[in-house]
Order: C-alpha cells, then structure tokens, then sequence
C-alpha cells in the first residue's frame, strides 16, 4: 500500500518518534526516510544536560550517605541527616534531565531509539543502590553504544555496576575458587555460592530469549564463567593511629564504583556452554561467551521481534520480524544497519496506527505538542507513576510493557484522561489556537471528527484535552 509524503512525516514524527513538534511533519514531509536516517549517527544517543554524577561518583556519594545513616541511627540521631535524602533527590533530578530530552530533541527517533535499549537492559529501582545507579547506567552503557555494534552494547550493560548490583552479579563467588576454598576451611556455611541471575536475564532477555534452546545447564555455566564481574568497594576507614600502628593498607586496585574483575571468586575451569567449550581463563571467559550469544541466530530473531512490537504493533507483520533479522545478522550485529533496515521496511510505514502509548511517550509526546518540557520534577516524576509507570521503577529485569492490554485498561484511561485535563487547564495561557495545535501535532492523521471536536470545543482546556485523548494522539 502507497502513502503519500504527507502520511509519511505524520508516521515518521509519532511512530518513529517521540510526538511531533510544531514544524515537525512539516520538516519531515520533505523527505520522511531522510529524515530518520539523518538522526542516526556513530556517537550514539544525546546525553541528558545537568549536573549528572558518573556512577563511580554517585555509588561513593550513596555509600556514604548510606555509612553516615548508619552512624546517626547508632547515635539515637532524631531526625537522621538529609544525606541519603540529597542523594535520592539527585535520582529524581537525573530522570528530570532524561525528559526534558524527550520533550525538547529534534531527533525523536533517535531518543525512541535510545530508550528501547534501556528498556532492553532495564535496571529497576528496587532499592536505593539501583535507583542512584540508574540514570548513570543509561548515560554510561546505553547512549553511547547505540548505533554501534550489538556486542559492545551487550558487554557494557553486562559490566556496568549497576546491573551487577542490580542482578546480584557482585555477590557470585565459584564454589571451588580460591576464595570459597579459604572460607570455606574457616566456616562451611560462609563458603559462598553462584549467583545465577546475571547469566539468565542475559539469555533469556537480552540475548537468544526463552524457547531459543538453550538448558538450565548452559545458564549454570555461563554463571560460572561471570564469577569475578564484581564493583570496587569503598576502603575501610582508616583505624586510629597508635604506637603500634602497622602500615597503611595500600590503596585499591581501582577506584570505588568501577568494575573490577575478582580472580580470586572466579570458577576456574574450562566451561561448555550451547555445545561449545571456552577454555579461556579469568574474565575474558565470560567475554567470549557474550561474543558468541550476540552473533546468534537466536539473538538476532529476539531483537528483531522485539523492535517490530516496539515501533510498528503488538502483533507485528513476520516479514517484517524476519527483514530485520536478515539485516542484523548480514551486518554482525550492527545497530546502526538495523535501525536503517527499520526505517527501509515497507511494513514499519503501514497505517493504521496501533500502538497504544505508554504513560511515558504520552506525557512526553503532550509536552512535545506546546514545544514545552517540564521544569520541576515534582510536575512530572510522580505524575507518571500515578499513570502506572513511576520513574526508572520497570517491576522486573523484563522492563516495562509496551502491549496495548498493559495500558489501555479503562480504570488507567481514566486516569490520563484526569492528566489530561489538568495537563490542558495548565498550558492554556501559553498554547497556540488548539487547531492549529491539533493539525501540527497529528498533520494527516488527525480525522476530520477530532479536528471537529476540537474547534467546537468552549474553552482552551477543553479543546486540548480532547486532542490529548483522542485515538490519534493516544497511539502512534
């Protein structure tokens, strides 16, 4: 089927994008492919602007404010100092900075793109180590790698500490490594044990996915060759001098925060792992399994499903699940052909519209329609988790679900529709005509009833709310 140039930009700027800005379509009209293959680049995604800590600097920060909440509660301190509160708030400022790049880019794909993969290797905010950890990990091991190769992205997620804390990767020690043999002379029961977690998640979620074939014996191996992928700690306090005082310890082998690999916790022995052994030793063991599962057939069926749901249907078309197979194995996993191969496909441009928006890409694609962007996180963090979906909180290592079952039950329409309402009653003092808004916003694929009920509408708020939750706008 054959859209005109005019169909195309409105799909280009809402599908393939976060939600149009004014002006938007009307770029992309000229040349929609163009438009989205312009925005693919070799440096990656954008980075969020603020005073945004690297990891190393915000797992210090956590760790003491963690250590100083300890020493008040010993204390009887009431109320406890704010440390651990500031450091909280720093999460909620970084997740701020992570919108206001949605809602101001002029390269929606590119961020849609971008936040895809974190959703891929999600991180959840199940206590306060992965809550800090979690704007960090996307700047870190997620935007830099995206229109890169699939492997390096793999390999970076797998060894940012933050998913080696949040999948208890840190706690994993071979039962017959060195370190295990040592506790385990002292005290049997402090031997330690495998942590399976990390090997898992990777190939049942990041990699070949559930059904690929591969046994709960591949996962044990794979776990024992990732013993070792730990974090540097913080030192121990330095003990009060005395006489006697032996030398100071020397300092660590890396700086606290960073990846370091323990050679004294990793399971020696070769490893065999779907149908293959790996006789490499120490870390780079784990490294070429990781090699191996993201050149496999598996890998690239998985990845490419999941994209068409992401952008195209829940349900996509298999031609267009296996063109995006096809171009990911013929170019070694190259995100930047697959991302090309996506935009290329005639399937990916096919009307109607029939993804339901998350929460997210609906409050960030109404701000994009005014040419606004939150200012306070107070307006817009706990607005998104009253719709379900609270900040960098995905309930599991599955990340947040993209299905229309998920998000477009009635009691959750309600409560946009309450969003969009207070949402429209905000911005009417500084929106433009709603129907120019309206046309700028959906260009071809606003119908003719919505622009109706949009210009008879009494007042401004009126007439944007019913923009906001028209079918139009609310899928893409």
């Amino acid at each position: 089927m054959s859209i005109g140039p005019s169909a195309k930009a409105a799909i280009a700027a809402t599908r393939f994008g976060l939600g149009a800005r004014p002006g938007e379509i009307e770029l992309a009209r000229r040349d929609p492919v163009g438009f989205l293959k312009a925005q693919i680049r070799p440096e990656g995604a954008e980075q969020p602007q603020g005073a945004l800590p690297p990891s190393d600097q915000a797992f210090v920060a956590l760790r003491q404010a963690q250590m100083m909440q300890r020493q008040d509660k010993a204390a009887s301190l009431s109320p406890p100092k704010p440390a651990l509160a500031d450091v909280r708030q720093g999460a909620q400022q970084e997740f701020l900075a992570r919108a206001r790049l949605a809602c101001s880019t002029d390269a929606g794909f590119r961020e849609r793109w971008t936040l895809f993969w974190c959703n891929h290797f999600t991180i959840g905010a199940k206590n306060d180590d992965t809550l800090v950890l979690a704007g960090p990990f996307e700047r870190e091991a997620i935007r830099p790698y995206v229109f890169g190769r699939f492997e390096d992205l793999l390999v970076a997620s797998s060894r940012h500490p933050a998913m080696l804390i949040y999948l208890d990767q840190f706690q994993s020690i071979g039962p017959n490594s060195p370190a295990a043999v040592k506790r385990g002379a002292a005290d049997p029961s402090k031997r330690g044990g495998l942590n399976e977690n990390l090997g898992r998640e990777i190939m049942e979620l990041h990699t070949l996915g559930v059904g690929s074939g591969y046994t709960q014996a591949d996962v044990t191996e794979f776990a024992r060759a990732l013993t070792g992928w730990s974090i540097q700690g913080l030192p121990p306090p330095p003990a009060p001098p005395t006489p006697f005082s032996a030398a100071p310890p020397s300092p660590p082998p890396m700086p606290p925060g960073q990846f370091i690999f323990r050679q004294n916790v990793h399971e020696p022995g070769p490893r065999h792992i779907l149908g293959k052994p790996y006789a490499q030793d120490g870390e780079a063991q784990a490294r070429a399994v990781l090699h191996d599962l993201a050149a496999h057939p598996a890998t690239a069926r998985h990845l490419a499903l999941k994209l068409a749901r992401h952008f195209v249907a829940d349900d996509p078309p298999p031609t267009l699940v296996a063109g995006l197979q096809k171009a990911y194995l013929q170019s070694d996993g190259r995100l930047d052909q697959l991302a090309a191969a996506l935009i290329d496909a005639p399937e990916a441009w096919a009307p109607p519209q029939r993804k339901f928006k998350t929460p997210y890409e609906f409050m960030v694609s109404s701000y994009r329609a005014l040419n606004r962007e939150p200012v306070d996180y107070k307006l817009f963090g706990p607005e998104l988790a009253s719709l379900g979906q609270a900040p960098f909180a995905a309930p599991s290592p599955k990340g947040w679900a993209e299905d229309a079952q998920t998000w477009a039950a009635p009691d959750a329409v309600i409560k946009r529709m309450d969003w969009a309402e207070a949402f429209a009653a905000a911005a009417a003092p500084v929106m433009d005509q709603p129907v120019q808004v309206a046309q700028q916003t959906l260009g071809a694929q606003l119908s003719p009833a919505v622009n109706l009920a949009v210009s008879r509408a009494e007042t401004r708020p009126e007439a944007f709310s019913i923009l906001l939750m028209s079918p139009e706008f609310q899928r893409r």
